[in-house]
């Protein structure tokens, strides 16, 4: 008990904490070195005699030791169990972010022209960078999505300039020979910092904020070497472009850019999709509510384009084409990455946006202004048949809302993303050679020193991978390769695949393409249900997987040329589906049990596979309050599991869970009550309620209940 005591004396001293920061732990380090060095001397049956005597000399003998006496003894244990103490002043040294620019000293050996192309969407500021793009001797295009790239790639052709398209998963060649492209068009990810062009253009610079993604503008802003670097974006970004050139000494020449076509936020809501109109794209937040609405729209006797994923480029042109008689577009909010549309009209089918916290918490928020103001701006193109965009909302409730956050202003960008780069990993595994990946990944930013201009970029999907593949052996630069993969990690099938591409990787044996045809069971069919076509899709991630790591382990994975014909006709077969998605959810609906209506949801593709989030109606067709319960999961709505029977009958006000509308409203929207079945249980809840009771009673209830029913009606 004495030495427990005067452990925890030596623990609080502030001198003792002073003199453990000086030597590498922080605050965290210091808790759990000092938990670890208490148990060590509590547990042992015997301790060594230096430690024995300097305990004895503190607990027997008060004016002979001092509990501070034991610091040297629990800094030994403590480089024992934090191996980096050792090498702190090292560590710290490597992944001092501090001064990014200095990464780049190919870009900081030339003088640079920044031109800042700022303004809103549809204001032509992308337009002239391009046309500079395409006038100069060499050049690069840097986007954010494929889609664009292929964009510029293909412009470029066009007008006879040979240009390159290089993605994650693909590299096509202007030239037959294979020959590289004085131009080339890349996702941003893909950009060169070592290649010297004439021009670059760095497109949606706004994005350097990103918490995932925001280092790739950084680095590309930072790190490109070009003459002239041409950046397009929202004006929020100006102020911390020019505070990141001025680190560099090159100045920023600014354009500011007005829209070229009037935008018009409507007074009234859509309501009813009775009202649509040729033009119109209603803006979805969730393939649940592509699947509903787009059924919904079809019941009418209209077709419509279905744009999410990887489904864009398709259905995008069948929307496009003045001939086709599709003239209703269903999209999510990719369209606001600058997808070029003839859309007459936006519709926002809700202003609340379901994202993922970092503890894996499903949360909804309001869309941000930044993010209203990209997707509106897609109505009314410049150089399309609509002359004029207007923008609006499907239900009332949302349109006060909307037009708050469009009249707002948009936020400054106050912070570029950094990531830790392969190097000062490396580094950092020399002296930690024990570690795992996602070890060193924590210790780096843990220790990592950033200037107020920058932030350090989100890593949980790369460590999420790196303890995926843990257990597989790899040297440090693959196992980095493979974390760095772009994959969706609540698709168990691509994770899965992704761990036997590594496993079989290891044992050094080439990934072939009969090998993945087995794995992915192809040739595979047409969908005929939804269900089906969410698989066909994961297979397309899959193959998408592979081609990005047949461009970093061309020997390991040599078929890639195979594969990518194979994803074609895969293409091609999604797009079937996407095309009858009506008739797939119709199918999916008869294929589950009888008096069952499927709901497809892509937010619960672990936990709820064996319920499939089922909307169960009994015989009469009224909706049970277990019904309910899992139809407002279903929906994705954070407060189902406040929608208790015990809650039930309490207050109506508890159908205000998403968003500022009625929770009956939106379940009446997504088709997953009626107003029978909501009357119904109106009625339920409130003689449940009355009853003092929240499940269902005896007859002799049941016949109370009927006859105070009786009475309401009279």
């Amino acid at each position: 008990g004495e030495v427990l005591k005067n452990l925890n004396k030596f623990y609080k001293r502030k001198e003792i904490q002073r003199l453990g920061a000086e030597n590498g732990l922080d605050a965290r380090l210091f808790h759990q070195a000092f938990i670890s060095f208490r148990k060590y001397i509590m547990e042992s049956s015997s301790v060594s005699a230096d430690l024995h005597i300097i305990l004895n000399d503190i607990c027997c003998d008060a004016g002979k030791g001092h509990v501070d006496d034991l610091f040297p003894f629990f800094l030994r244990h403590a480089k024992q169990i934090f191996p980096m103490l050792d090498c702190m002043d090292d560590l710290r040294r490597i992944s001092d972010l501090r001064l990014p620019p200095n990464w780049y000293p190919d870009a900081r050996a030339i003088q640079r022209k920044i031109i800042f192309h700022a303004g809103p969407t549809n204001s032509g500021k992308t337009y002239h960078a391009i046309q500079r793009f395409l006038s100069a001797k060499s050049g690069i295009y840097c986007g954010p999505l494929k889609l664009l790239a292929h964009e510029i790639f293909q412009k470029s052709n066009d007008a006879n300039v040979p240009c390159d398209l290089v993605t994650g998963e693909e590299r096509v060649y202007a030239n037959e020979d294979a020959r590289q492209a004085p131009h080339v068009a890349c996702t941003i990810e893909m950009c060169s910092t070592n290649t010297p062009y004439e021009v670059a253009v760095i497109d949606e610079i706004q994005m350097i904020r990103d918490p995932a993604r925001g280092w790739a503008w950084t680095r590309a802003l930072l790190g490109l070497c070009a003459e002239e670097i041409h950046v397009c974006g929202e004006p929020a970004a100006i102020d911390l472009v020019t505070e990141l050139m001025y680190t560099t000494g090159e100045e920023v020449e600014v354009r500011n850019y007005k829209r070229l076509t009037p935008l018009t936020v409507l007074d009234y809501a859509l309501e009813s999709l009775d009202n649509l109109r040729p033009g119109d794209c209603i803006v979805c937040f969730s393939k649940n509510d592509i699947y509903s609405i787009s059924r919904q729209i079809e019941a009418r006797g209209l077709e419509c384009a279905v744009i999410y994923g990887r489904t864009k480029l398709e259905q995008a042109k069948k929307f496009n084409d003045p001939d086709d008689p599709c003239k209703i577009l269903v999209a999510t909010d990719a369209i606001g990455m600058g997808l070029n549309l003839c859309i007459r009209r936006i519709i926002f089918n809700s202003i609340v946006k379901p994202t993922v916290n970092e503890k894996g918490e499903k949360e909804i928020d309001s869309i941000t202004t930044s993010q209203a103001l990209q997707i509106a701006g897609r109505a009314g193109r410049f150089g399309s048949s609509f002359k004029q965009g207007e923008v609006t909302t499907m239900h009332r409730d949302d349109l006060v809302q909307l037009k708050e956050i469009l009249s707002e202003a948009v936020p400054p960008v106050k912070a570029a993303g950094l990531h830790p780069t392969p190097e000062q990993i490396e580094m950092f595994a020399y002296h930690l050679p024990d570690a795992t990946l996602s070890n060193l990944i924590d210790i780096f930013v843990s220790l990592s020193q950033v200037d107020g201009m920058y932030f350090v970029c989100n890593i949980d999907d790369f460590k999420f991978l790196a303890d995926m593949i843990q257990h597989i052996p790899l040297n440090l630069r693959s196992r980095y390769v493979f974390c760095t993969a772009p994959l969706n990690r609540k698709e168990p099938f691509v994770c899965t695949t992704l761990l036997k591409f590594a496993r079989q990787f290891s044992r050094n044996e080439p990934l072939t393409f009969d090998w993945l045809c087995r794995h992915t069971k192809w040739p595979l069919a047409a969908p005929k249900t939804i269900k089906e076509l969410v698989h066909l899709e994961a297979v397309h991630d899959v193959f998408d997987l592979y081609l990005w790591l047949s461009y970093r382990f061309m020997d390991m994975f040599p078929d890639a040329v195979l594969v990518r014909d194979i994803q074609k006709k895969l293409d091609d077969i999604i797009q079937i589906g996407v095309c009858n998605i009506t008739k797939l959810i119709r199918a999916s609906q008869s294929a589950a049990a009888p008096g069952t209506a499927e709901v497809v949801s892509e937010d619960f593709p672990l936990s709820r596979t064996k319920k499939d989030a089922r909307v169960v109606s009994d015989r009469h067709g009224a909706a049970s309050t277990e019904a309910l319960s899992i139809a407002v999961e279903a929906a994705g709505l954070r407060r189902a599991k406040n929608l208790r029977p015990s809650r039930l009958g309490s207050r109506q006000e508890d159908l205000k869970s998403y968003g500022r509308g009625s929770l009956a409203n939106r379940l009446l929207r997504e088709g997953l009550l009626t107003q029978e079945m909501l009357r119904q249980l109106e009625s339920e809840w409130q003689d449940q309620h009355r009853n003092g009771r929240y499940g269902f009673g005896s007859k002799r209830d049941d016949q109370h209940r009927s006859k105070e029913t009786g009475k309401k009606r009279k």
